[in-house]
């Protein structure tokens, strides 16, 4: 091509302020994508020349089919297809922003600007700025992080209250940076988009900068408990350990205290790979500063999509079976808006919050909203709170907080004990939204914290009793604000008895034992749907218990790596979306009142009782540590009902004194429900087990009820770590046998690949024929597999009958595919490799004799030269192999796909056979030198056949192939695509 002058491009551009800067704001984003593109190609000395005037061809050698990828990849990330034209027509980078502008002008207004990520900020004109900036169409927790970070870098964001009562403040800008800092670390320490970092980290800044940079890092978050309790640490082993397996944690993430702990889980979770301090983590030197601080410039390179998974919320379950939540980026961002929507939240609201980061309610409400909606966020610690309630409440004061939540207990434990004298010039007025949820609300509980705390300006009606669950994202159903809590009243023997909740008289409201009581939490979030259904599936009508089914763009799409209780979630038989939250629940005039969870209520003499309201009037007797009962039933086989067990702390030791604590818990709920507990148990403090978020473990009490080992004291902690760390040593060991065998396996692999290559080159070298080189390659590869022990299983044969051309794609994991193929497959085909294998020793004869084809990455032009030798190979029918990935990395998953391929079967008119590759990588894994023992799985999928109609320039049909091909592939090879 000629001289090219650039066009105009501004001239579309320039009408307003708002508009200048969207072709700012779109030019980077396509610079992104460009940026991308290249480094997939290999072409990474392009990569350094994209900027506006670049040439596509001349600069970054961008040939026809790579500029249909690059028109497909941003039609997709600014949602509006571009013309076919323009494939054609565009010269340079600026020429693909001014196509992008101007389509969006013509076929889709308002389109580019909704798909913009982020922009420099707009000093001059505010509204320009705050319309830019919105973030009402942000698909990603990455794009709130770079849009906060960069459009409101001075602004505070987190005060984060230290141990020492001294305050650390935080901004946008510094948390951005400081993020991208440990996604630079990350990238050092070889953790790819995809993998797994556990955080075990307390409340923190670290805490704040880790989570933010993995997300950066494109890996996945999941946020464990630290250890809390010495004499629990055998416990607490068991489970993290499990939680580890279950995430395949990369790495763990924890603190200098927790460092020996942590270290000890290391050995019991194989796909651990280190354990590294939060502080190293998080003051890695800057890799490139700008204008707010640091930048991590790789951050580019990994560009996260709605339907990825943001992070792994492991709920509260068995230690045999961890349960982590999958929330995707799309899920949150429907929570949290939805959520603001039902809280009006507004610029002015302060947050401040002492919930553990750990937990969905702390993470996700207390932090990622405010996060989202721009808003300060004043955090203490768990402990803190604990410890002395009423330091949240002086927090609110300082900042006056409009926004926070707590579950019931937290409430109950303020009203107890926090003295008089330490709320001395206290004012709480300013709380406008305080949210009651993650467990049952307690109607008692909310009057009295009213009472107690009114006067000092806390207002009844910014009590919000909630409900939400991981499964959802966080919340479900939320109250109107500014309406006192709505409290239900019903007949006890009528419900506990039919499921129906009649409301009882106003003037028989207060006669306890024939009411129950109910707590309204609200209608369903803005979008989002809620079904009471009965046995049947059915709707059970108003004011009939049954199971709470929900729907709506927050819901988890299942468990991680956990079939049975995925498929457990989603409900039999009913519509797509329906996930069943374990609760049940009643509706009255449109609003949701919670009744309790389904495992967990007890079914005694026909009745239906719930624990928490049995443990709410055991709790009254003295003597009994509030919020330290449990009650549950136990099958009682000769009566066919179930026995009603309470089990409750005391620190009282007296025997005399103890069996008055029980008969007063009995006459307790006696005189409440009518019928007395069969047994009450009276145990010593911290024996009850709980959760990470200090919600009472029902089920794991009542299994140690049923053991006999209730009272049962735990080992001294010197002994439980003693036994960690023996069970740790002897991990250890194993896996270093296991590496030394597998390390003897590689040498010996290595050493029958040497004795093997050189005979075998030579009869291949001095073979007269392709077809007899063909032969001999593929069965000398059959005979090495068979000494190397790798066996190698093909399914769907029946694929390849017929003689016909056709083009194979298959994924690409390790040097060791083409071998695989070509000894499970012969060699009844052209391979298509990069023109570096040819120079390497024997692999380079071989594919030479076999006549295979080579294609050059870095010249458009012989790239050009090399499509059409493919489609004239298939034209004469001979088929091809290709793999579309390019290169491998050492990382699992398929990546994009490029279209030659596709393109020559599209030409030529022939069909696609996808095949995936299952255990190569494991083999000989990229950066590694020597083989491991594992078995290969080659799965021949039914072939794709092109629309025989379809043009060569038939853009569409050739991603259509590419998207399918890539798709099934990644359906048998094991990996997911990325």
């Amino acid at each position: 091509m000629g001289s090219h002058t650039p066009r105009d491009t501004n001239s579309a551009a320039v009408a307003t302020p708002s508009t200048q800067l969207d072709r700012v704001a779109v030019q980077e984003q396509v610079f992104d994508v460009v940026r991308q593109l290249l480094a997939e190609l290999g072409s990474q000395r392009a990569v350094q020349a994209v900027r506006g005037s670049a040439h596509l061809d001349r600069d970054l050698g961008l040939g026809s089919l790579e500029r249909v990828e690059l028109m497909v990849r941003l039609g997709d990330e600014f949602r509006t297809p571009l013309p076919d034209r323009v494939v054609a027509e565009a010269d340079t980078v600026d020429d693909l922003v001014a196509a992008l502008l101007n389509h969006s002008r013509t076929a889709a207004p308002g389109a580019i600007a909704a798909a913009v990520r982020y922009a420099a900020p707009a000093v001059s004109d505010p509204a320009a700025h705050r319309e830019l900036h919105s973030l009402e169409h942000a698909e990603t927790l990455q794009e709130v992080l770079r849009h906060r970070g960069r459009a409101d870098a001075d602004r505070p964001h987190l005060y984060v209250r230290e141990e020492d009562e001294s305050t650390t403040t935080i901004t946008f800008g510094e948390l951005y940076a400081r993020a991208g800092r440990v996604a630079a670390e990350l990238a050092r320490r070889q953790v790819a988009p995809g993998d797994t970092v556990a955080i075990m980290l307390p409340t923190s800044c670290e805490f704040f900068y880790t989570f933010a940079g993995v997300l950066l890092a494109g890996a996945i978050p999941v946020p464990i408990y630290p250890p809390f309790r010495a004499d629990r640490i055998a416990e607490y082993a068991e489970r993290q350990s499990a939680i580890l397996r279950n995430a395949g944690a990369r790495l763990l993430v924890t603190f200098r205290e927790a460092e020996t702990v942590a270290r000890l889980l290391r050995p019991l979770v194989p796909s651990l790979a280190d354990v590294v301090n939060a502080t190293r983590l998080t003051e890695a030197p800057a890799p490139e500063s700008g204008a707010h601080g640091a930048e991590w410039s790789p951050v580019r390179a990994h560009r996260a999509h709605g339907d990825d998974i943001a992070f792994l919320q492991y709920t509260s379950g068995s230690t045999g079976e961890p349960k982590g939540v999958v929330l995707t980026h799309a899920n949150l961002l429907a929570n949290i808006r939805a959520t603001g929507e039902a809280l009006q939240i507004c610029p002015d609201d302060v947050v401040v919050s002492w919930l553990p980061l750990y937990h969905d309610m702390g993470l996700i409400g207390a932090w990622l909203t405010p996060l989202y909606f721009g808003l300060p966020l004043a955090v203490i610690s768990p402990l803190a709170f604990l410890t002395r309630p009423e330091r949240w409440f002086w927090a609110a004061h300082q900042h006056r907080a409009t926004l926070g939540a707590a579950p019931n207990f937290a409430y109950e434990l303020c009203v107890r004990k926090i003295a008089e004298r330490d709320l001395e010039g206290l004012d709480l007025s300013s709380w406008r939204a305080l949210l009651n949820g993650a467990e049952p609300v307690n109607s008692e509980t909310l009057e009295r914290f009213v009472k107690r705390f009114a006067r000092y300006g806390f207002r009844p009606e910014a009590q919000l009793p909630v409900y939400g669950l991981a499964e959802a994202s966080l919340a479900v159903t939320v109250p109107p604000v500014g309406r006192a809590p709505r409290v239900d009243r019903v007949e006890r023997r009528r419900f506990e008895r039919e499921g129906r909740a009649v409301p009882v008289p106003v003037e028989t409201a207060s006669d306890a034992p024939n009411v129950i009581s109910f707590v309204s939490v609200g209608r369903p979030l803005p979008g989002h749907e809620v079904r009471i259904v009965d046995a049947r599936g059915q709707d059970a009508g108003e004011r009939v218990e049954g199971a709470l089914w929900f729907r709506g763009p927050s819901a988890t799409r299942g468990y991680y790596k956990n079939e049975a209780a995925t498929q457990a979630l989603f409900p039999q038989g009913a519509a797509v979306g329906w996930v069943d939250s374990g609760d049940r629940a009643y509706q009255a005039d449109g609003e949701i009142h919670v009744t309790g969870r389904v495992k967990d209520i007890i079914i005694k003499a026909g009745r239906n009782l719930y624990p928490h309201e049995v443990e709410e009037l055991a709790g009254r007797a003295a003597g009994v540590r509030k919020g330290c009962v449990v009650a549950f039933g136990v099958t009682d086989e000769d009566s066919g009902t179930e026995r009603l067990v309470v089990v409750a702390e005391s620190r009282e030791r007296d025997p005399g004194r103890r069996a008055q604590i029980a008969q007063a818990i009995t006459e307790e709920v006696s005189t409440a429900l009518g019928l007395p507990p069969d047994v009450v148990e009276l145990i010593p403090p911290h024996s009850i087990p709980k959760t990470s978020s200090g919600k009472l473990r029902r089920a794991e009490t009542r299994d140690l009820y049923r053991a006999g080992s209730l009272n049962a004291r735990a080992a001294p902690t010197w002994r439980q770590v003693a036994r960690l760390g023996m069970a740790s040593g002897v991990h250890t060991l194993s896996r270093k046998v296991r590496r030394a065998l597998e390390v003897l396996y590689g040498v010996y692999a290595a050493v029958v690949f040497g004795c093997w290559i050189v005979p075998t080159w030579l009869l291949v070298y001095l073979a007269p024929g392709r077809k007899l080189c063909a032969w001999l390659t593929s069965n000398l590869l059959k005979l090495y597999m068979a000494l190397v022990g790798c066996r190698i299983r093909v399914r769907g044969r029946e694929h390849l009958r017929g003689n016909h051309a056709r083009v194979f794609v298959s994924n690409h994991t390790s040097y060791f595919d083409v071998l695989v193929l070509m000894a499970a497959l012969g060699v009844n085909y052209r391979f298509v490799s990069k023109v570096e294998v040819r120079s390497m020793p024997f692999i380079g004869t071989f594919l030479r004799k076999l006549g295979h084809v080579w294609f050059d990455r870095s010249d458009p032009e012989a790239r050009l030269r090399q499509a059409e030798e493919l489609e004239q190979l298939l034209r004469h029918g001979e088929s091809v192999w290709v793999f579309p990935e390019g290169t491998f990395t050492p990382h699992e998953g398929v990546r994009a796909f490029q279209l030659g391929a596709f393109k020559a079967a599209v030409t030529t008119h022939r069909p696609i056979c996808p095949v995936a590759l299952r255990g190569t990588r494991k083999f000989l894994r990229d950066a590694t030198y020597l083989p491991r023992p594992t078995s290969v799985t080659l799965t021949i999928c039914p072939p794709l056949e092109p629309i025989r109609s379809a043009a060569p320039s038939d853009w569409q049909e050739i991603v259509r192939l590419r998207d399918a091909a890539r798709a099934v592939i990644a359906q048998h090879c094991g990996e997911p695509i990325i």
